[in-house]
């Protein structure tokens, strides 16, 4: 069973930029459909970017749309979020995720779909 460990959370100021970090625990990584989640403190988590194995399919809600870029380094096993343009609405904690299943722009926003999640990293950005 793969695991994921997240990184790079941290506290930022409104404008800047963050980059997250995802590895995974085992090389079959390349297969998965991997996506990162949000959630903020009485929220529901929320859908922020997803990313087939093959690279150039790539899935953003409009909330995040040209502000956060999601890649993947599958020699690293690891899945990236960078985040630039940072508002105080993107505080929450960011959870990486991921599935063996194929998937499609309809399931991969949904947190149901992911067999597979990390532990999760913090992101503050402060006004």
């Amino acid at each position: 069973q793969v695991q994921l460990v997240e990184s790079g959370g941290g506290l930022v100021q409104a404008g800047g930029s963050l980059r997250l970090s995802c590895a995974a625990s085992e090389r079959s990584f390349i297969m998965y459909t991997m996506g990162w989640f949000r959630q903020a403190p009485g929220k529901e988590r929320e859908f922020v970017a997803a990313i087939k194995w093959s690279e150039s399919t790539t899935y953003y809600p409009d909330s995040v749309k040209g502000r956060f870029t999601i890649s993947r380094d599958n020699a690293k096993n690891t899945v990236y979020l960078q985040m630039s343009g940072l508002k105080p609405e993107d505080t929450a904690l960011y959870y990486c995720a991921g599935t063996r299943r194929i998937s499609s722009a309809a399931t991969m926003s949904r947190p149901e779909w992911y067999e597979f999640w990390g532990q999760g990293t913090q992101v503050t950005v402060s006004s």
